[in-house]
């Protein structure tokens, strides 16, 4: 196979894209565009660019996605009750997609013919971006350098970028593999590759302590339109901002850390560290206004589907069939999740404590224990036995089967 003319690189100036521009020049004498999507991460973009092309690339871009982030990917995801294995807010999954459709559409636009990544060959990650690209731009070549090169570990990579001149933020006494945008902060690698092992301060940086969070609890209300957030305390934000809000108030109490050892796609167990403040406080309340906007079955057949939307994400089927469909599901069950949910936030805790919808399927003169005028309670009688009559009819049919059940079978 021929080398390739122009390589189109996901650049994030981490430890994995820093080593890998001089590498691709180096293996295949080709062009080099490092395209770094912001994604909502803290950085210096400017610097970001100057150091893709301190390292060896000819061109770099920086394309701002955020605000395409949040509505696009973060909001369908939340409108889904999409959580993976029960505690990740799939903060790095989400980002991915859209950050091989922004190297895809740079590729095309350049007329490229090679995409790149700098994904390992153990992660998911590498599945995400690349079933991105078939789906997008099956004709485009795929390079895949942690799947080529004779580097082994990162602390191979270190001595690499030293040797080439490169600064990276990694050490070896701190090689935390760390992804952060809009909706998290992750941290993987170095000693929480032990899971006995307590994960040090050092790994968060977007969370206060829940022990050194505020003594007094904060309180606020989220607006959602169709399972939208739309506003923070009555006021209408935009969803960047509305999230960012979030973040800052949730890390000061200490809300959205998680711990987990965590199932990927190659088979793996692995350990992640997780902080999520703003995601954490929007899936719970969007949870809760649920719970009295959606009627009984349609609630539960959204909590069916969304521990599948979760994988489908997580496995990198973004822009598969099957997605679509479940967004179409998602679309007409959030009809009427409209309304305002009050949550607190207190030393590392999130709770709902109050909501309100126009189309609220709550009733308190239905729930109420005290008197009523509009429930029959005679009415149960009849509603219980016809009910029971299938299991009615095959004690009768079969009695010797249900007697197994008693501790004492009648003979």
């Amino acid at each position: 196979m021929s080398a390739p003319r122009k390589v189109i690189l996901a650049y994030s100036g981490g430890l994995d894209t820093s080593v890998i521009i001089p590498w691709l020049k180096e293996t295949y004498g080709s062009a080099v565009i490092a395209v770094i999507a912001d994604v909502g991460q803290p950085e210096d973009f400017d610097a970001l660019r100057r150091k893709a092309l301190a390292s060896g690339a000819d061109a770099a871009q920086v394309v701002d996605a955020k605000a395409e982030f949040a509505t696009e990917y973060l909001f369908p995801a939340l409108r889904a009750d999409a959580v993976y294995e029960g505690q990740y807010l799939l903060g790095t999954a989400l980002a991915r997609p859209l950050i091989a459709r922004v190297q895809v559409e740079v590729a095309l636009a350049e007329r490229a013919d090679a995409l790149a990544h700098g994904c390992t060959g153990k992660g998911n990650d590498q599945v995400r971006f690349e079933l991105a690209y078939q789906a997008l731009a099956p004709h485009l070549r795929v390079i895949a350098p942690w799947r080529e090169w004779s580097l082994r570990s990162r602390e191979d990579e270190i001595e690499y970028a030293a040797a080439h001149g490169i600064p990276v933020p990694a050490t070896r006494e701190k090689p935390y593999s760390v992804d952060q945008n809009l909706w998290h902060r992750s941290a993987e690698a170095g000693v929480l590759e032990d899971p006995w092992q307590e994960p040090p301060q050092d790994v968060y940086a977007l969370t206060r302590s829940p022990g050194a969070a505020p003594d007094d609890p904060a309180y606020v209300e989220i607006a959602f339109e169709r399972g939208v957030p739309t506003a923070l305390d009555g006021t209408a934000t935009n969803p960047v901002t509305l999230i960012q809000t979030l973040n800052r108030l949730g890390g000061q109490h200490g809300v959205g850390r998680v711990d987990m050892v965590e199932n990927r796609l190659v088979g793996i167990k692995v350990r992640g560290v997780y902080e999520t403040p703003g995601g954490t406080i929007l899936a719970l309340a969007h949870r809760d206004l649920e719970s009295i906007t959606i009627d009984r079955d349609t609630q539960h057949y959204v909590a069916l589907i969304a521990p599948r939307y979760a994988e489908l994400v997580y496995n990198g089927l973004w822009f598969s069939p099957l997605r679509h469909a479940f967004d179409a599901f998602v679309d007409a069950a959030q009809h009427t999740v409209t309304g305002t949910v009050r949550v607190k936030l207190f030393k590392g805790t999130c709770t709902v404590v109050g909501r309100t919808s126009p189309h609220a399927l709550y009733r308190q003169d239905l729930a109420t224990f005290g008197e009523d005028a509009v429930y029959d309670q005679q009415d149960a009688g009849g509603f219980i036995h016809l009910w029971g009559l299938p299991t009615r009819v095959f004690a009768q049919m079969n009695p010797q089967q249900i007697r197994r059940g008693l501790r004492h079978p009648v003979k």
